[in-house]
């Protein structure tokens, strides 16, 4: 089968936004609304097992806040609370904050030289794709991707495959003809389950997760003055690589 799309998780995958980005934008949202959380950079880390920033917060007011009071619309207190977060979020993009991981643009512009479908497949919310992709790939960055999925278009989160699903559907695409890129072992277990062969490249937040079952494994995309260290591998590799297409579609047809 021919590879005909790369379909792209964003937080930790595209750019590392969840220590210094959406950490940072969740303990602004805290002090704004007056509350005393703070969550530090172990506790983000054990967190992030929580797919989706509104599943976040209530997990750790069940968990980690049992004696808060909670108010009587709590969900819709969460979701207001959810906005603020994004907002900050934005925020810290629109400063220039958060750069694309190593070698992210570059395959992204060979992809779509080549004629490649591009996708975002992410549990994080619309509005947190269109600032990143602005910021970074500037205003036409959106363009770049003939499909976002994001935020609440599906019900279930990953490790759910539902946003695959949704990005398959809207491609007109089987998951045969297309290669996943995840960061964490959630991302890698919804793209699998969606039946996508699947490339990881690994953060501090995840690098100790179990990647059983991916096509590949990264320190990051690589650049060519930068690349990167194959920490698995379905193909035989060197010790370092630059992933562009030519090992990508070695890769999709598991050719050596």
């Amino acid at each position: 089968m021919k590879l005909e799309a790369l379909l792209f998780d964003v937080d930790g995958t595209l750019a590392d936004t969840e220590r210094d980005g959406h950490r940072v934008a969740f303990n602004r949202a805290f002090a704004e609304a007056g509350l005393d959380w703070n969550w530090d950079v172990r506790l983000y880390g054990e967190l992030l097992a929580i797919a989706g920033g509104k599943e976040r917060i209530r997990h750790y007011v069940a968990h980690h806040r049992p004696d808060w009071r909670q108010p009587a619309d709590f969900d819709e207190w969460v979701a207001r609370l959810h906005a603020a977060k994004t907002r900050h979020y934005t925020a810290l993009l629109g400063e220039g904050g958060i750069q694309l991981r190593p070698g992210v643009k570059r395959l992204l512009a060979e992809a779509r030289a080549h004629g490649l479908r591009l996708a975002i497949a992410t549990t994080t919310t619309p509005d947190n794709v269109t600032a990143l992709l602005d910021s970074t790939l500037g205003p036409d960055g959106r363009a770049w991707f003939e499909v976002i999925g994001a935020g609440d278009v599906v019900p279930a989160k990953k490790p759910a495959p539902d946003i695959y699903a949704y990005v398959l559907e809207r491609l007109g695409l089987p998951p045969c003809r297309c290669l996943a890129f995840e960061d964490s072992e959630n991302g890698l277990r919804a793209a699998r389950a969606a039946g996508l062969m699947t490339v990881v490249v690994v953060n501090d937040y995840t690098r100790d997760h179990d990647f059983t079952g991916a096509a590949l494994v990264l320190e990051h995309l690589g650049e060519p003055d930068m690349p990167s260290r194959v920490l698995a591998s379905t193909l035989p590799l060197d010790d370092t690589v630059v992933l562009d297409l030519a090992l990508l579609h070695r890769l999709h047809a598991g050719k050596p």
